[in-house]
C-alpha cells in the first residue's frame, strides 16, 4: 500500500489535477490520497491560502472580505467546470465557507482555523468526484473520519498518539481515500490547523497510522537537489537521502518537506519518495533509514537567510554558575526562541531568526543582559546567513571541514561562524547575506564538481 500526498503546485489548476488523476490511475496500491490547497498557477499567481487568511483577517476586522471570497470561489468554479463536474459541488463549498464564517460556536481563533482549512477540504472533494469521474471508485473521506485528532493549538496541531489505531482501520474501507492534508480535529470536535505546509505533516501521519509500505510525496520538482538551483545551474540530483540528512536539509531551507513532517514515518520507518507530478515516472529521491557505508559522505548544502546573532562576551565567563542559562532566561522572556548557541570560553553568541526579533524586543534584551549579566561586550550583528554542509558521517569523516573552509577562501568570503559538533549530520557557517551566492557556489564546487 502506498500513501500519495500532491502539494498545492500539483492541483493548482484542472490540468494539474488530470495528471493527478492518471498517476493515481496507473498505480492501484496509490490507496490513500492527501491533497493540498490550490498553489500558484504561474509566478504572477497566489496560493488560495493566502487568501483565505486574507479573508479570515478581514472578517476578524469587520471588514468587507466580499473580493477574497470571490477569489476563492471562482478559482473552484473554474477547476470544476474544467473537469465538467456537477455544480453541486461548488455549492457545497460555498456552503462550507459561509457555514464557517456564520457559526457562532467557533471563536476567532477557530474561525481562522476552519477558514484556513476550507481550501485543502473543498480541493479533496473536488478530486474524489473526479477520480470517480474517470471511472475509480474514490471516496473523500474528512480528517475527523480518518481519525485524525490533535491538540487544541490552533495553528500548530500536534497529533495524538491515539490517532495512529483510529487511522490503520482506514485499511479496511473499500476504493481510494481522498483526505484534505493540513488539518485534524480535537478530542471536543473542534477543527485545529497544522502549521503552515501542514499538509506534508497529514501525509506522513497518515503514511504511519496505515503502515504504507511507501509514502510518496509529489511536487513540481525531480527530485531534492543538492543544492538550491537559484544560486548553481543544474546542480546534481539526490537520489538517496537518509531521514537525518532529510530533516537537516529541510530545516535549513530546502523547501520540498515542511520540517516536521518527516517525524511520524521516521518514527515508523516508512520510506519517503519526493516524485515530480509533472514527471511521475523519473525515480525522483528516496528517503530511508539507512545510508550503504560506501555512499558519498555529504548530500547537500543548505542555506537560509533572515538571521541575527546576538554575541555577548565577558571575562571569566566559563566560571560564572549560570551564566548562559541567565542569558537565555532573558530571551525567553522576550518570547523569543533561538536557533543555535555556539560559544567559546568567554564568549556566546545566539543565533536568532530576524522575524522573531522585533526593534523593542532587541532593546530589551541587550538592556538586560547589560544591567543584570554585567558583560564586556553585547552587540547583535544583522543580515546574516546559515549555511549547512549535510551528510551522515561527517563526524568520522577526515578532511570534510578543511575542505569547507578553503572553499569560502576561494571565494572570498569571511566566515562570521562555525558550528560543528552539535549535530552529527551537519557542519554550520554563518556568512555576510550578501556573500551567501558566492560561497554556496564555491562549497558546491569543492564538493560536487
Amino acid at each position: 500500500m502506498k500513501v500519495a500526498k500532491f502539494g498545492g503546485s500539483s492541483v493548482a489548476n484542472a490540468t494539474q489535477i488530470r495528471k493527478v488523476g492518471d498517476i493515481i490511475k496507473t498505480d492501484s496500491t496509490r490507496k490513500c490520497i492527501i491533497v493540498s490547497a490550490p498553489g500558484k498557477r504561474n509566478s504572477d499567481d497566489y496560493k488560495i491560502t493566502d487568501i483565505l487568511i486574507r479573508l479570515g483577517n478581514a472578517f476578524k476586522n469587520n471588514v468587507s472580505y466580499e473580493e477574497e471570497l470571490n477569489i476563492v470561489i471562482d478559482r473552484f468554479s473554474e477547476i470544476i467546470e474544467e473537469l465538467e463536474l456537477p455544480p453541486s459541488i461548488l455549492m457545497d463549498i460555498e456552503e462550507s465557507i459561509q457555514g464557517v464564517l456564520t457559526n457562532n460556536n467557533y471563536s476567532t481563533t477557530m474561525k481562522l482555523d476552519a477558514l484556513k482549512a476550507t481550501g485543502e477540504d473543498s480541493l479533496a472533494k473536488i478530486l474524489s468526484a473526479y477520480l470517480s469521474s474517470i471511472g475509480l471508485e474514490s471516496n473523500y473521506v474528512n480528517p475527523k473520519e480518518a481519525g485524525i485528532i490533535v491538540t487544541n493549538d490552533p495553528g500548530n496541531a500536534q497529533i495524538l498518539d491515539e490517532s495512529f489505531q483510529n487511522i490503520y482501520k482506514l485499511r479496511e474501507k473499500d476504493g481510494i481515500l481522498v483526505i484534505p492534508g493540513f488539518f485534524g480535529y480535537t478530542t471536543n470536535g473542534g477543527l485545529i490547523t497544522f502549521s503552515r505546509g501542514g499538509s506534508d505533516i497529514t501525509g506522513s501521519i497518515v503514511a504511519a497510522g496505515v503502515k504504507a509500505d511507501l509514502y510518496e510525496n509529489f511536487t513540481d520538482v525531480n527530485s531534492v537537489y543538492t543544492v538550491n538551483p537559484k544560486f548553481v545551474d543544474n546542480p546534481k540530483e539526490i537520489t538517496t537521502l537518509t531521514y537525518k540528512e532529510m530533516r537537516e536539509l529541510s530545516y535549513a531551507g530546502f523547501s520540498v518537506f515542511h520540517d516536521e513532517a518527516l517525524i511520524p514515518a521516521i518514527n515508523e520507518q516508512i520510506p519517503v519518495c519526493i516524485k515530480n507530478t509533472n514527471n511521475p515516472n523519473l525515480p525522483g529521491t528516496h528517503i530511508i533509514a539507512e545510508k550503504k557505508k560506501d555512499e558519498k559522505c555529504v548530500v547537500g548544502i543548505a542555506s537560509d537567510t533572515g538571521f541575527s546573532s546576538l554575541y555577548v562576551s565577558k571575562y571569566l565567563m566559563n566560571q560564572e554558575v549560570g551564566f548562559g542559562r541567565k542569558l537565555l532566561q532573558i530571551i525567553e522572556d522576550e518570547d523569543v526562541s533561538f536557533e543555535h548557541a555556539p560559544s567559546g570560553i568567554d564568549d556566546l553568541s545566539v543565533i536568532i531568526r530576524e522575524s522573531k526579533l522585533t526593534s523593542e524586543k532587541e532593546n530589551n534584551i541587550v538592556q538586560r543582559i547589560k544591567n543584570e549579566l554585567n558583560p564586556g561586550t553585547v552587540t547583535i550583528q544583522k543580515n546574516l546567513a546559515m549555511i549547512m554542509v549535510v551528510g551522515e558521517g561527517l563526524m568520522n569523516t577526515v578532511g570534510i571541514a578543511e575542505k569547507a573552509t578553503a572553499a569560502f577562501s576561494q571565494a572570498d568570503v569571511n566566515i562570521v561562524m562555525i558550528n560543528q559538533g552539535s549535530s552529527e549530520v551537519s557542519l554550520m557557517f554563518g556568512v555576510e547575506k550578501e556573500d551567501l551566492a558566492r560561497a554556496l557556489q564555491s562549497l558546491y564546487s569543492a564538493f560536487f564538481d
